[in-house]
């Protein structure tokens, strides 16, 4: 290894790169049980906001609350947004209405909204009356609009300008944001030009002020093909725009395709994380929450799915009690019949996983239905010959008997075609009856694959074999 790899790995290796090292991790749980505020804030002060998150959200839920009584009054507000949800909900129990007011008056408006939505209503009333009245105004505003909204998304902090003024105008503008009518935000990429009406009708990027004479105009160089996102759409929806035409920054307007405000991509790649943590968390029929939940927040939400399993498995069972006659004869189908609902269930869930993707991503277009229907059953045709031929021979020679073979066979073959519909088919219903395919397809599946499955496999034996 010679000294410049070895470089490279030490820089890589550096915990300051990768947030909190375990040592960091370790020296604040010690100052925690010696109760000792002024080393924690040592520890703390030099750490990004993202980092200090870090360090709470990996810490108990009893030293969480000793870590806010200790330096609560140390924290750096931009923590709060950096943390995820649940914990961040139960830090601002542990505060006071004055300093989540204060907090709120620190942060962006996007971020104060984020923090203000783990507040119930009343307490969101409280806490508003204690800040100042703009700010207050907006945020009560931006709370009228549905949830997982553009316009709770949205930030109201940014740089609007008129397309008659030079550069230099503009770059005067900038360094006199009280000027202007809209507060500016603390860090921007693109500058929004407005009509009278302040409809958006164009935007620069802020290098190319520093590309062209002071005395160019803005509309010799906006760039005129400006996508508007309203105030409802839906923020999966905003991360697909994002995603699909590489925006930094977007304009946000009302009904009446007035600016309001700005979404920023740093805002969209949290969206698009918390969606696709969302669909992965109900795949596995666990919560969103699940990591940094309590124990008894953790049972309750995993209960409910295991009882879903629990129902699935006695209507499994009501199926299989319908054949005891056959099984009673053959016991060699109570060792083979679980293989069969087992397969059909792992390929049906593979359909799914791509189905709920494309789904979320918008990669799905109903024009393409059928020809997407009719490639799985293709794939699944496939699978369920090469498999049931391999099974019908494991099966055929293990007890010694051929039919046996065929009928697990061609069990096999019906199962894992039908998994490949069912787990095409059941997203895209649930989708368009307005269900969350992420959270239903998979119990739906797993039931109808192991029932069918169990169902065919022994009616078929009782046909050929009974």
């Amino acid at each position: 290894m010679n000294d410049e790899t070895q470089d490279l790995e030490q820089y890589i290796d550096h915990p300051k790169w990768y947030g909190p090292s375990e040592g960091v991790m370790e020296q604040v749980r010690h100052s925690l049980l010696v109760d000792d505020a002024s080393a924690i804030t040592i520890l703390i002060r030099s750490l990004h906001p993202a980092d200090v998150a870090v360090i709470i959200e990996n810490l108990s839920s009893d030293d969480r609350t000793r870590f806010i009584e200790l330096v609560h009054d140390q924290l750096d507000p931009e923590i709060l947004p950096e943390m995820y949800a649940d914990v961040r909900a139960e830090i601002l129990r542990h505060l006071s209405d004055e300093e989540i007011a204060e907090a709120l008056v620190r942060l962006d408006s996007d971020d104060a909204l984020s923090v203000l939505n783990e507040l119930d209503e009343d307490h969101q009333k409280i806490v508003l009356q204690d800040l100042p009245e703009d700010q207050r105004l907006k945020l009560e505003q931006s709370l009228t609009y549905p949830e997982y909204s553009a316009g709770r998304l949205m930030q109201r902090e940014m740089v609007v300008m008129r397309s008659n003024w030079t550069i230099q105008k503009t770059i005067d503008m900038l360094r006199a944001p009280k000027k202007s009518r809209f507060s500016f935000p603390e860090t921007f990429y693109e500058i929004f030009i407005v009509s009278k009406d302040y409809k958006p009708v164009g935007k620069i990027a802020l290098n190319s002020l520093f590309k062209y004479s002071e005395n160019t105009t803005l509309q010799e160089i906006m760039d005129k093909d400006v996508k508007s996102i309203p105030l409802t759409m839906h923020q999966e929806d905003v991360g697909f725009l994002f995603r699909q035409y590489s925006f930094v920054t977007a304009p946000v307007v009302d009904y009446k395709g007035r600016l309001v405000g700005m979404i920023t991509i740093d805002d969209v790649l949290t969206v698009m994380e918390e969606e696709a943590t969302e669909d992965i968390m109900k795949l596995g029929g666990v919560g969103e929450s699940d990591f940094h939940a309590s124990t008894l927040n953790t049972t309750i939400s995993r209960l409910r799915w295991l009882l879903v399993t629990f129902i699935d498995t006695l209507l499994a069972s009501a199926v299989i009690y319908q054949f005891q006659g056959i099984l009673e004869k053959k016991v060699a189908l109570a060792i083979l019949m679980p293989i069969v609902a087992a397969m059909g269930g792992n390929a049906g869930m593979q359909g799914v996983t791509v189905m709920v993707r494309a789904l979320a991503t918008h990669e799905f277009r109903t024009t393409r239905i059928w020809s997407i229907i009719g490639k799985e059953l293709r794939v699944g045709l496939i699978n369920g010959l090469v498999f049931a031929s391999l099974l019908a021979s494991i099966a055929s020679f293990w007890f010694q008997d051929i039919t046996l073979g065929l009928v697990l066979a061609a069990a096999m073959v019906f199962n894992i075609v039908w998994a490949a519909l069912a787990g095409t088919g059941l997203p895209i219903l649930l989708y368009r009856f307005g269900f969350d395919p992420a959270i239903s397809s998979g119990p739906l599946l797993t039931t109808t694959t192991d029932v069918l499955g169990f169902a065919v496999f022994l009616g078929l034996a009782t046909l050929v074999l009974g």
